[in-house]
């Protein structure tokens, strides 16, 4: 009987041990447990943050681009629009959307034996941007670019990411006129304010002195006639790409080539009272001289 108790007693100490054993075992995986847990739940939570950050990139603006050489295809779409486009356009009063350069006192200026064009802007602007549309078409009319870079306005302007042309860098040649450029600040800001990137020759701070005391961009000389600001909505090119652009102004039927195309026309009727006509096959259309005739005089 003793022996059997003494089994009886060593099997239930045995069991006492196997429990606290498990007891140990389970205690001893617990902070594993919750090691991982604590693990899989932070992958988890940077999971859901690269998510958000992924959707949030996709619903918001392109961040403005550092200037670069414009895609050749919309170079040649703008350079290449069909005289009969300009001319099924012809006129486009303020009324309508395109307002008309305001006229300049003082001789117009010349540089290179050929008369002066001088443009001044910077690539933040969202204003100067719509304008350098009509502004590369009428000055395809009188010579060509053989580089011209590619841009957006800034994303904190209005319009953000307005794509365009940009004239830093560029390289323009024309048997008429001499182009000169100054695109003043970049589009990205550094400590709060746009880097400068041009400045303007002693020339060109003369004209923005009598012509633009303002200081309002873009400014746009051409002798008799001046553009102070966009001539047309900037906003009719928010959210496109410099190819749809290209493309739509093209389009006399489009809300976009009827602005671009008559802003194109007045600015060619204004570039032709200073070559004396010429090219007469750009100057004597019919677009062009119907935009001639509501010239300030």
């Amino acid at each position: 009987m003793a022996n059997q108790k003494t089994r009886q007693q060593r099997r239930a100490e045995e069991r006492e041990r196997a429990q606290r054993l498990q007891s140990r075992q389970a205690s001893s995986r617990r902070p594993l447990l919750m090691a991982v847990g604590g693990v899989l739940g932070l992958l988890a939570v940077i999971a859901a943050l690269v998510i958000a950050k992924l959707a949030q990139s996709d619903s918001s603006p392109t961040p403005a681009g550092r200037s670069g050489l414009a895609p050749a295809a919309v170079l040649k779409n703008i350079a290449t629009i069909p005289a009969t486009a300009f001319d099924q356009v012809g006129y486009v009063s303020a009324n309508n959307g395109v307002a008309p350069p305001s006229r300049l006192a003082g001789a117009p200026k010349t540089l290179d034996g050929k008369p002066l064009v001088v443009y001044v802007g910077a690539d933040y602007c969202p204003f100067c941007a719509a304008e350098r549309w009509p502004l590369v078409a009428a000055l395809e009319r009188f010579g060509s670019f053989k580089t011209i870079g590619a841009t957006h306005s800034a994303t904190n302007d209005a319009f953000p990411n307005t794509a365009t042309f940009s004239f830093h860098p560029s390289s323009y040649s024309s048997p008429y006129i001499t182009f000169r450029s100054v695109e003043l600040y970049g589009n990205r800001p550094v400590n709060g304010q746009y880097p400068p990137i041009e400045s303007p020759t002693p020339l060109e701070r003369a004209l923005l002195k009598a012509y633009d005391p303002k200081g309002t961009i873009p400014f746009i000389y051409f002798g008799r006639y001046g553009i102070n600001g966009a001539t047309y909505d900037a906003q009719l090119l928010a959210g496109l790409t410099m190819g749809q652009i290209a493309a739509a102004a093209r389009d006399p039927s489009s809300e976009i080539g009827h602005s671009v195309m008559g802003a194109t026309n007045l600015i060619t009727a204004a570039i032709c009272k200073q070559t004396g006509g010429q090219p007469a096959g750009v100057c004597t259309s019919s677009g062009v001289v119907a935009a001639a005739k509501h010239l300030p005089s």
